[in-house]
């Protein structure tokens, strides 16, 4: 990661195969996991009931990557379960956040 995750603006970090990687919810990334999984609205909902689908977080998480060599979705995969759903809803509620509330 090029420089640390900036709260503030929504962003997390996340870790693949030992390297920390920038996950940031630019209007561009939401808009991409939004064509693929829905409405970040529903997205939010089933988050908060416990019903967010183990695809549905490794898509969004791989979505809001900033990076130009963005891994494939099984390495993501593959990290989501290594760290374990609950300690991954800690970016996946960052990302969320962002879409909810803006920058602040």
């Amino acid at each position: 990661m090029s420089r640390p995750a900036n709260p503030l603006r929504g962003e997390a970090s996340f870790q693949i195969n030992g390297q920390d990687l920038l996950l940031r919810p630019s209007f561009e990334n939401l808009v991409a996991a939004e064509e693929e999984l829905g409405s970040l609205f529903a997205l939010v909902e089933r988050a908060s009931s416990g019903s967010l689908r183990l695809n549905e977080i490794t898509a969004l998480v791989w979505h809001c990557l900033a990076t130009d060599a963005r891994p494939d979705r099984a390495a993501v995969g593959a990290a989501v379960m290594a760290m374990g759903l609950v300690q991954a809803t800690t970016p996946v509620r960052a990302i969320l956040t962002q879409a909810l509330q803006g920058e602040r």
